[in-house]
């Protein structure tokens, strides 16, 4: 790690925090906020911590004109002793680096980047809610600054940490969502951003969204950008699905993008030994799943929303009802051991759970 000095300037006027029992997704932000700049005489400079405050740029920051940015999303979980806890949070910058090598971006230094935030989450552990199924989200972001028009990399860059308390991602919790199967857009195609963490990806997505959600449906699952027949993502989330016991999820292809949940639902898989495979499946092959009975269950995965099981599918003007539009007992089991892992409820055989103040220094 490259011995930076990071200053910490703490703001005198605290927020009133939010009620933490009423928490919606994304909407309130911490006192506090980790900025650091980037130049290429300069490299990475100027680490600190400050108080949450709008962000200044010219009207010809290029990141406004051609979307060079990329970002992350991990969470801060405070256990029934007190303990702040982050869950494979160096997975996290490495898919950020990932990222900023498919965006011509400069690439952080990731174990510098795990100590600013904690640096970070001690000085705002107060902000942690402790309510069942709350947590602190976290979002680090790299975006373009430098005050150009030309279409190039960007000469100088901002890399920012803001934290938000956050409830369920979905209202509904972990009850079954329905799914609206995309037929007109995607998402990514293999050779675009598919597989890296970045804005357009998602901008992208939203009209599809937006439609979906006019009919009714909480989601849109994704399928490839070039037959439009194989089952990449459902909404921002990789997807599984279990078929006659055994679980398939699509194999990452580079328009799909590799979630850390998605890793760690692998691992909890093949840890208990249900048959499993990574591969290209059709909608065509979920249907005739469906039909046949053996299709017993589909649930999305990530970061967010950890589980969430998926009840109904509507393809081609029909409603594929999975489960009898309940949770199966494969994803409630997923959720629980997964929450419990990361929240300090459960055993933690594979090493994922990192506590923050044992490691932060004292500020």
């Amino acid at each position: 790690m490259r011995d930076y000095q990071m200053e910490i300037s703490l703001t005198a006027a605290r927020k009133q925090k939010p009620a933490f029992d009423q928490l919606q997704f994304g909407r309130h932000f911490t006192d506090h906020m980790f900025v650091m700049d980037y130049s290429t005489e300069k490299g990475w400079y100027d680490p600190r911590i400050i108080p949450y405050q709008p962000v200044t740029l010219e009207p010809s920051a290029m990141i406004f004109h051609y979307g060079q940015t990329v970002f992350e999303g991990l969470k801060a979980y405070l256990s029934k002793e007190g303990q702040v806890l982050l869950f494979r949070p160096e997975k996290n910058m490495e898919r950020m680096n990932r990222s900023n090598a498919r965006l011509c971006m400069p690439p952080i230094d990731e174990e510098f980047a795990l100590y600013a935030l904690k640096q970070l989450l001690s000085i705002e552990k107060d902000w942690i809610p402790s309510y069942e199924g709350t947590s602190l989200y976290i979002r680090p972001f790299i975006i373009s600054t430098e005050p150009f028009l030309g279409v190039a990399p960007s000469n100088s860059y901002r890399f920012m940490i803001i934290l938000s308390p956050v409830g369920a991602y979905y209202k509904e919790g972990i009850n079954p969502v329905k799914i609206s199967v995309e037929q007109e857009f995607v998402r990514a195609v293999q050779g675009g951003t598919g597989n890296a963490k970045t804005a357009g990806n998602y901008a992208g997505s939203l009209k599809a969204q937006e439609m979906a959600g006019n009919s009714g449906y909480s989601q849109v699952l994704w399928l490839d950008g070039k037959e439009k027949k194989y089952i990449e993502e459902v909404g921002s989330m990789n997807v599984f699905f279990k078929i006659n016991g055994e679980v398939i999820t699509p194999v990452l292809n580079g328009s799909i993008l590799d979630g850390v949940t998605r890793d760690s639902i692998i691992q909890l898989i093949e840890h208990w030994n249900i048959p499993f495979s990574e591969r290209k499946i059709s909608m065509e092959e979920i249907y005739q799943a469906h039909k046949e009975g053996t299709l017993e269950e589909a649930f999305g995965t990530g970061t967010a929303a950890v589980i969430s099981p998926i009840g109904e599918f509507f393809w081609q003007n029909e409603q594929l009802e999975i489960n009898n539009g309940e949770t199966g007992e494969l994803a409630k089991k997923l959720y629980d051991t997964l929450t419990g892992i990361q929240y300090g409820t459960h055993e933690d055989p594979f090493g994922w759970r990192v506590e923050v103040l044992e490691e932060a220094l004292n500020i």
